[in-house]
């Protein structure tokens, strides 16, 4: 063990003895890059997010190279904006939590590279956290009187997920996406519609308008009744939409949207209430950018209240890719002691 490993460690055994910790917490998966200051898991300082949405919207989606670039030129100022937002200085700071994984390899490298420096710096312990384990960790932010067991369905851009969270840092994978995520599905059928990118977020206000019952889409069968499948609903909307085309029919965009949207929000919310009900816990949480969806958090509360659940649904920032959600996971991890050591690795494929 190094000489910095055996301090940083000596300083996370101290913090666990003590219950608390001031975090730092860097988000660089994708696209948007985020730090944050998070008091004790729940409280948060401070979460400066700087979007590059603008920049991919001219390629028409992420392009990796660059993302990674405008990572390394927004981490500093970033950092800076988050201390000072949070009125704490680097002295202030027990620890460090970065995401690992999943996510773009180089997005993650940059954001990696750069809390492993700052720990080594200032002899801080680091903490690896899993991206997926930070969107369920954003409930813990938005409702601080949330506690373990519940069900969360996560839902993104890349990731479908019913998780049963027994405890923190304890998850069962009661269903996921076989293909296609939700979030993946939406931006594809948004492209459909000549929606800019990204496109999930205009569909779902174009859905707004719209008649959800206008189209019909088919369902695929499943072994686990859990489980989901985007991708051959997503190549029936693609052909339907390319047949009415030859036949000069007319597509109404709003009722195309509205009835893809419903589509996928009742595979989504009926299956994730019905995990909740079937693990017998009755609170049920939603995380990740499809969280955002307003039809899914109608849906879902509706749903989860009528089986008798209390419902958890954190503000759209805290769906989005943010720090604060790191910082919250990063805490957890802290007190059962995961610290990473310097040689720790990007995930880009690490699963919840």
């Amino acid at each position: 063990m190094s000489s910095y490993e055996s301090r940083a460690r000596q300083k996370a055994d101290a913090l666990k003895m003590s219950g608390h910790a001031l975090i730092l917490a860097v988000e660089s998966s994708c696209d948007e890059t985020a730090v944050a200051v998070v008091a004790d898991g729940r409280r948060v300082l401070s979460n400066e997010i700087a979007s590059q949405i603008a920049k991919h919207a001219q390629f028409g989606g992420v392009v990796p190279e660059i993302a990674s670039r405008m990572h390394v030129e927004a981490l500093d100022l970033l950092a800076d904006q988050a201390l000072q937002a949070a009125h704490v200085s680097p002295d202030d700071i027990d620890a460090v939590a970065v995401t690992n994984g999943p996510g773009l390899v180089g997005a993650l490298l940059t954001g990696l590279s750069w809390a492993k420096s700052y720990a080594y710096a200032r002899d801080l312990p680091l903490i690896a956290v899993n991206h997926i384990e930070g969107h369920v960790s954003a409930n813990y932010v938005a409702h601080p009187d949330l506690e373990p067991p519940f069900v969360c369905l996560v839902a993104s851009g890349g990731h479908s997920h019913i998780s049963l969270v027994r405890d923190y840092g304890q998850y069962e994978t009661l269903g996921r996406t076989l293909d296609d995520a939700a979030g993946e599905a939406f931006d594809k059928v948004a492209r459909v519609l000549s929606l800019p990118y990204p496109g999930g977020p205009l569909l779902d206000r174009l859905a707004e308008t719209g008649d959800d019952l206008a189209y019909s889409f088919p369902k695929p069968k499943l072994d686990n009744p859990y489980d989901f499948s985007f991708s051959g609903v997503k190549t029936a909307v693609i052909q339907m939409a390319h047949n009415l085309r030859q036949r000069g029919e007319e597509i109404r965009a709003a009722d195309f949207a509205a009835s893809f949207r419903r589509y996928v929000v009742d595979e989504l919310t009926v299956k994730a209430v019905s995990a909740a009900w079937q693990a017998g816990v009755d609170k049920i949480a939603a995380a990740g950018g499809v969280a955002s969806n307003m039809l899914l958090r109608r849906e879902l509360t509706r749903r989860g209240q009528e089986a008798g659940m209390s419902v958890f649904l954190p503000p759209p920032i805290l769906c989005t890719d943010n720090g604060a959600m790191i910082g919250s996971a990063g805490f957890y991890r802290l007190m059962r002691g995961e610290i990473a050591p310097l040689d720790v690795n990007a995930q880009p494929s690490r699963s919840a």
